[in-house]
């Protein structure tokens, strides 16, 4: 508890002095909804935090930032709360603390431990020699069955869901809104189109994020497009792929300008292009904006990510070769992994930031009223 005290009274330190100044207060939606408030409670701090989008131009332009006695860095001490307001709200505890130390590494090592038991099972079915063989050329349920697949992600999805919604459940009720405080469809329809859009990576008249550096640009908001947009394809080929087996008794393999493989390699693409450029413009980043605890946290889910774009778009090229087999157990030994360590990882912070957009638009409409 410690921990979390300090970094708390450093946050409200930092706040009581941006309130004072009000600067920056045109900069992104975190000062209006700052200067909404005379005190900060923890929990006030907390959602703060996850409607900070950490784009460091507030760092760049405060008087008070080091080197002066103030010391006040928002983007830094907001990054600090926002970890651990994710380790706070995460259940359970013991597999949050698990992945939250070892990151990569827990990552890597958790994706090649699921990709040894598919081929376990596969070896236990005595079916390992068709892994490297031209048999089941593009039928992946010759090697693994349809419902087998749907048992196994299907139980890995509903425990990852619920892992996110006891989280959200948590972040909302410390709010203090209540249930009735979710039922403002205006409110919604704002905090939506301001996600979606990425309205506040667009900086300043639309000039972009100060971000990895003091110069403004755009392309932190591009490369979240190209990983967001990629991973709902992806989710849109495995919906859409349901659909055809289930509603319509059309069996995969499906043809390339099919919906499912059309979703499937778009999306594949944007996990190439979007999670490797986050990757590098978070390695370059200025370091005084940044908390460095959360590297670990952070690359493991980006790496999951491109990973599974980059399997899967080499499943769909190699499917009709010898190399399917283990292509397709590799690739859903890396998937199964990026489901199990969502919750616990960078994902999560999607959802709290949506919440808090949400919050933030209630409290302006309030004012409006």
């Amino acid at each position: 508890m410690q921990k979390i005290d300090a970094i708390i009274e450093e946050t409200r330190n930092n706040m009581t002095i941006c309130n004072a100044c009000r600067y920056c207060e045109g900069f992104c939606p975190v000062f209006p909804a700052m200067e909404r408030r005379r005190t900060f409670t923890p929990e006030d701090l907390k959602y703060l935090a996850n409607l900070c989008h950490n784009c460091g131009e507030c760092y760049y332009a405060c008087q008070y930032a080091p080197p002066h006695e103030f010391a006040v860095n928002v983007p830094q001490s907001m990054a600090k709360l926002r970890v651990e307001s994710y380790r706070q709200y995460a259940w359970p505890q013991p597999l949050a603390r698990l992945f939250d130390r070892s990151g990569l590494l827990a990552a890597l090592a958790l994706a090649a431990g699921l990709t040894l038991i598919l081929l376990i099972a596969i070896a236990l079915n005595g079916d390992l020699a068709a892994l490297v063989t031209t048999q089941h050329s593009g039928d992946f349920y010759a090697l693994l069955p349809h419902n087998t697949l749907v048992v196994t992600f299907g139980s890995v999805s509903l425990f990852a869901l619920l892992v996110l919604i006891m989280g959200m459940v948590r972040f909302w009720r410390e709010s203090g809104e209540g249930v009735a405080g979710l039922g403002d469809a205006e409110s919604w329809q704002q905090a939506l189109k301001e996600t979606f859009s990425l309205k506040h990576l667009h900086g300043q008249e639309g000039a972009g994020c100060t971000y990895p550096d003091a110069y403004h640009s755009h392309w932190r908001r591009r490369f979240h497009h190209f990983t967001f947009y990629g991973f709902m394809l992806c989710f849109a080929a495995t919906v859409t792929g349901t659909l055809y087996h289930y509603l319509f008794g059309w069996q995969a393999p499906y043809n390339f300008i099919s919906l499912p493989k059309l979703f499937g390699t778009l999306g594949g693409i944007g996990l190439l292009i979007g999670p490797a450029g986050l990757l590098y413009l978070k390695l370059v980043r200025d370091k005084e904006t940044a908390d460095v605890r959360q590297m670990g946290m952070d690359v493991a889910f980006i790496v999951l990510l491109w990973l599974t774009g980059l399997t899967g778009l080499s499943l769909m090229l190699l499917r009709e070769t010898s190399a399917m087999g283990v292509m397709l157990v590799v690739h859903l030994g890396v998937v199964m992994a990026l489901f199990i360590t969502m919750p616990y990882g960078k994902f999560v912070h999607g959802f709290y930031r949506l919440l808090a957009v949400y919050r933030n638009a209630l409290e302006r409409n309030r004012l409006d009223q």
